[in-house]
């Protein structure tokens, strides 16, 4: 290895350069993963990888680009300009490219159209990668023809697996306690970038034949005011524990979980954590609280540390003294399941635009009649009677909703069960 080499980033000098090496991310280039198999089969597609930060979404689509022998090039949704991909896609008149489009969820209207023809013939396969659902973030055009692969968080001994690999590419005589490990899980946010920068900072500090302790490892990365050793602070099971205590209406139990996620310092994972709560466990029993919630988590994001922790602590009071209501998490996963196991029909002529335009008399139209509803229903033949929603009557707005509710269902003629 020369010098030019060895004074690169440890994390760069450890990206893999194969499937095999890649951590935790078996369901795409393990044995039978998706990406490997594509490549076996020589059906290499357009395909969207999405997932968090320091996950190896750059580092898959490299090696597919490499395993590929398809000539590649990389174009950055978020810098680049539509005059780079029109020079990229020129070079289709002589072969068919491979373009990696990192940020892909920021590409503007005008670069899209310009390359959905060469997507649609077959002469440009794009890898695009971002840190969004892509479901939220990207436009259909480009979606909907793009397989969705999911790069999943690396779990602990994911981050284990970095680390001990990244002490052998160090290079030097290096041994690592059980603590330290642990720290540097943590303090890694699950990202093996992350980790093997703390690892390479630690190194730095220490001499050959040198115990890298728990001690080294917060003097580098800054040490987390509880004890990082203790299994169950993992940040998930933490997360977790937030969402229960509000769920359970525990308030000092939120409280006390907030601050020790507020010590991880990881804002965006709470604000993702609260508004997944707002709706998922308090939902039609105060539905103005996902309002709150949406506003409080973006004051938090505009005054930052140390402040944010005075709005996420009010909010989250809120939270767990509000009423709580599960039905609009239990209705739609019960529509999912059902849709997904079962033959739900067609859609109703009267709820079809292709049938309405035909025959327009078919569609009833609901304002046009007295508190603008009618008899007619829109749910397939097949399910016709099935019923999703259930209210709970545990609130005033709920209960409000469930009397309104009643009278459509009369007017509908339909029982609920």
């Amino acid at each position: 290895m020369g010098m030019g080499e060895e004074m690169k980033p440890l994390a760069y000098r450890m990206r893999p350069q194969q499937f095999d090496d890649v951590f935790g991310q078996d369901h795409l280039v393990g044995k039978d993963g998706v990406l490997r198999l594509m490549l076996e089969k020589h059906k290499l597609m357009s395909f969207i990888l999405y997932g968090p930060p320091g996950t190896g979404k750059t580092t898959i689509a490299s090696i597919v680009a490499e395993k590929s022998e398809i000539d590649t090039y990389f174009f950055s949704a978020a810098t680049d300009n539509k005059a780079k991909l029109k020079s990229i896609l020129n070079t289709t008149t002589y072969h068919d490219v491979l373009v990696i489009i990192d940020e892909i969820h920021r590409m503007n209207t005008d670069i899209q159209d310009y390359l959905l023809p060469y997507m649609e013939n077959g002469h440009a396969i794009v890898i695009g990668l971002t840190t969004l659902n892509p479901y939220q973030s990207i436009n259909m055009a480009i979606r909907s023809r793009c397989h969705l692969f999911e790069v999943k968080s690396l779990d602990d001994s994911a981050i284990e697996q970095a680390i001990k690999r990244g002490i052998e590419a160090l290079d030097i005589d290096l041994r690592i306690d059980k603590n330290a490990l642990r720290a540097i899980i943590r303090l890694s946010n699950h990202e093996i970038r992350s980790a093997l920068n703390i690892l390479e900072s630690c190194a730095i500090i220490l001499n050959d034949g040198n115990q890298l302790t728990s001690q080294t490892v917060y003097r580098v990365a800054g040490k987390i005011r509880h004890d990082l050793d203790d299994h169950e602070d993992h940040f998930y099971d933490l997360l977790s524990a937030l969402q229960k205590s509000i769920r359970g209406s525990d308030v000092d139990a939120a409280i006390h979980f907030l601050a020790r996620l507020i010590t991880l310092g990881d804002l965006q994972a709470i604000i993702r954590r609260l508004l997944v709560i707002a709706y998922e466990d308090i939902g039609l029993a105060n539905p103005m609280m996902g309002v709150k919630v949406a506003a409080a988590c973006e004051s938090a994001v505009k005054v930052g540390w140390p402040e944010a922790r005075i709005i996420l602590g009010t909010i989250v009071i809120d939270m767990a003294l509000s009423p709580k209501s599960n039905t609009g998490i239990t209705a739609i996963d019960k529509a999912l399941e059902e849709y997904e196991n079962e033959d739900t029909g067609v859609v109703p002529d009267q709820a079809s635009n292709r049938r309405i335009k035909l025959n327009p008399e078919i569609y009833h139209y609901p304002h046009h009649d007295q508190g603008s509803i009618n008899d007619q229903t829109y749910m397939p033949d097949k399910i016709v009677t099935h019923t999703y929603y259930i209210p709970k009557l545990e609130s005033a707005y709920e209960k409000a909703l469930a009397e309104r509710l009643k009278k459509i269902d009369q007017i509908k003629h339909k029982n609920r069960g």
